[in-house]
């Protein structure tokens, strides 16, 4: 059973026992805006990777396990479970790809014999640094970019995080992007 707010409350119906969603104020709803935008910006930051990963077999998982391994050499996989939060399960399959093709390797701790220790090998470093390279140019690029739209003199902090998120993603999509947000935007009271 839903009960029904008052129009002036700042949740909207709900059925018992859900969290209040809190209402959308100020211009256009800015906190929708910037989580659609993060989305988006997000599908693009990791597509530029997705695209080298393909060429190896590997996927997302392989490029997590790659960036912390590589940034923290001797990790162990204890701590590398902690830093990704997924199953050791999870984990193995990854990490037996990356090591049965020469990316990864694990060493027996020093001070703990059970510890097992992962390092990056010069190839797993170089592939690194490709993926992370294609990351920093999207971040340098957007940080780079003009506002694309006036703000509408609202100089808020959510107008600079909307245009970073809307340089984040691809050029020939925003267009799009903003057309499918403007639409959800129309639909608001």
């Amino acid at each position: 059973m839903s009960r029904a707010m008052t129009p002036d409350a700042d949740t909207a119906v709900q059925a018992p026992c859900e969290t209040p969603r809190p209402a959308c104020h100020g211009a256009g709803g800015d906190s929708d805006d910037l989580i659609e935008l993060l989305f988006f910006a997000y599908r693009d930051f990791v597509g530029d990777p997705d695209r080298i990963l393909a060429q190896y077999g590997f996927g997302r998982a392989h490029h997590r396990v790659l960036h912390f391994v590589d940034r923290y050499p001797g990790l162990t996989i204890a701590e590398l479970l902690d830093i990704l939060r997924i199953t050791k399960q999870s984990l193995n399959r990854v990490l037996k790809d990356l090591i049965d093709q020469g990316y990864v390797e694990q060493q027996t701790g020093t001070s703990d014999r059970r510890q097992r220790l992962l390092f990056c090998t010069p190839s797993g470093r170089a592939l690194t640094a490709d993926l992370t390279q294609v990351q920093v140019r999207r971040i340098v690029r957007a940080l780079d970019a003009p506002a694309e739209e006036d703000d509408g003199g609202r100089g808020t902090r959510a107008a600079s995080a909307q245009d970073f998120l809307l340089a984040m993603i691809e050029p020939a999509e925003r267009a799009a992007i903003r057309r499918l947000m403007a639409r959800r935007a129309t639909g608001r009271a």
